[in-house]
């Protein structure tokens, strides 16, 4: 499927087409995927507070497969939010297109649906947060990726939120 340009939010799938998926047992896994690692968020089961999980080291496609393979099952994932990091002016850049590839490759062989989120700019969100908290640089490095993935599926709940009661205008809600 084609990339859909939504205002700041990118998707395969759309928001409504993402609260279909809530069950009141499922959750949503956030991911912030890099060259090296990946990491990983878990919403709860009433799809309102992301929590950052872990953070994964990429090791090799089939490898990755198989621990999201024991994440879905563990935590009756219905969907992967996935942040698309964009360049500023919006266009998709060489990163943002490594990452399309590895979460659609991701989301054929799980069969699980992905939703991509504009990610510009959370990790320096994250990283002004942890400096904030006077965050050491060696405790930063290890929880950054993860918290990133927090923060980008936290924008996508709190737009799930909103749209399911009709407070906010998007595109498909």
């Amino acid at each position: 499927m084609d990339i859909k340009n939504c205002s700041s939010i990118f998707e395969i799938m759309t928001i409504q087409e993402l609260l279909t998926l809530k069950t009141g047992k499922s959750r949503i896994l956030g991911l912030d995927v890099g060259d090296k690692t990946v990491g990983l968020a878990l919403c709860d089961t009433l799809w309102s507070i992301a929590t950052p999980h872990q953070t994964l080291s990429r090791k090799s496609f089939a490898h990755d497969v198989g621990i999201f393979q024991k994440l879905l099952a563990d935590y009756s994932i219905a969907a992967m939010v996935v942040g698309l990091p964009l360049h500023m002016s919006g266009r998709l850049g060489d990163q943002a297109q490594k990452v399309q590839r590895y979460a659609n490759q991701l989301a054929q062989d799980l069969g699980v649906p992905i939703f991509f989120q504009d990610e510009r700019l959370s990790t320096s969100a994250v990283e002004r947060t942890l400096l904030s908290a006077d965050v050491s640089r060696q405790k930063r490095g290890k929880v950054i990726d993860k918290m990133a993935a927090s923060f980008i599926l936290q924008g996508v709940l709190d737009t799930l939120f909103y749209a399911s009661r009709g407070w906010i205008n998007t595109p498909h809600a």
